[in-house]
């Protein structure tokens, strides 16, 4: 019997590319679409995958998730912000939502696997399920599918992960989809303006307090118009003149000061996880050597890590890497295979 693959369209040309792909390869496809948020653009993307799949012959659904994704996705967003810390709300989305709600509907329904347009390859090596980078290093997605599990990864299809996205738009456009002609999303789908601390506000309904800038022996230096409107890092837009570079080392919600000081001590060599997840093993046994990426575009860099309990994790880099973010992810590699990844804390 065919495998009955539903296809995740989103309203773009990669999710496009997968649905004809699957086709093509004989599954049994059906196309849905997760309402993720109310706004125009959301709309018209769930009206051209339905319009894709029209043009495919195949069924589509429209998946209402909006309330799990605003209690999984946004809320954690804005107490991730609130605390100080710098989320990845495509990462948690991935977890909960593409891999989680849409995969065990999926399932309830009678699909035997999922399949995304996430540029990643999945492979089985004996009883398990690996992670690995796509083939184009520059598209791929491995970075934001650290959270997933052995489920998951048996579950689903990255039929895109061994293509480049220029195959991709010419498969588009010599079958003349109806999304040939769109561009990638550059955005977070829900800030779509890339105003978070508005969206922040806006939400909580609490206007952002003001505090203090300081150096990092706590001299203090002016005054900040909320942590919200700041990440680690950050040197444009501080609203304050120092007389030389300075940029944001890190952000205190108790006290809410915000540490300023040069760009030299911004590097660090050692970064704590927790919300340890592996992939590639069932725990890492001893010093492993690897590399770690601790942001979508950061290249790996290499270093020792240690598990320090089930699901916590030390990092010790060679070289000393600029401004890890308490709410990011490091994901650490072993050449194109995800050993698998945590949160920076």
């Amino acid at each position: 019997m065919k495998e009955k693959i539903f296809a995740a369209m989103s309203g773009g040309i990669d999710s496009s590319a997968v649905a004809w792909l699957l086709l093509e390869g004989g599954s049994c496809v059906s196309g849905v679409t997760m309402r993720l948020v109310d706004d125009t653009t959301a709309d018209a993307d769930i009206r051209d995958a339905a319009a894709l799949c029209h043009q495919l012959g195949i069924s589509h659904s429209v998946y209402d998730m909006r309330d799990e994704f605003a209690r999984c996705v946004i809320d954690n967003f804005v107490s991730v912000y609130q605390d100080g810390g710098t989320p990845n709300p495509c990462i948690v989305c991935n977890k909960y939502l593409k891999f989680g709600a849409l995969l065990d509907r999926a399932i309830s329904e009678g699909a035997d696997k999922i399949a995304t347009g996430h540029y990643a390859r999945i492979e089985k090596c004996g009883d398990r399920y690996l992670l690995r980078r796509a083939a184009d290093s520059a598209k791929d997605q491995s970075y934001v599918l650290w959270m997933l599990s052995q489920h998951q990864l048996s579950r689903t299809v990255f039929p895109l992960g061994g293509l480049s996205k220029s195959e991709i738009r010419e498969l588009a456009s010599e079958r003349d989809f109806v999304t040939a002609h769109k561009s990638d999303s550059q955005d977070i789908c829900f800030v779509r303006d890339g105003d978070y601390a508005g969206f922040i506000t806006h939400r909580t309904g609490k206007a952002p307090q003001s505090g203090d800038f300081t150096d990092i022996d706590g001299n203090i230096l002016g005054r900040h118009k909320g942590i919200i409107y700041y990440t680690v890092g950050q040197r444009k837009g501080l609203g304050i003149s120092f007389g030389q570079p300075m940029f944001v080392k890190d952000k205190d919600a108790a006290t809410g000061r915000i540490v300023l000081s040069d760009n030299d001590s911004l590097f660090t060599k050692e970064v704590r996880l927790n919300t340890l997840n592996l992939i590639a093993c069932d725990r890492l046994d001893g010093n492993i050597r690897a590399e770690v990426k601790i942001r979508y575009a950061h290249k790996a860099a290499p270093a020792t890590l240690i598990q320090t309990a089930k699901d916590t994790a030390t990092v010790i880099f060679d070289e000393p890497q600029r401004a890890p973010a308490r709410g990011q992810s490091a994901v650490i590699y072993d050449g194109d295979t995800v050993i698998g990844g945590g949160i920076i804390i």
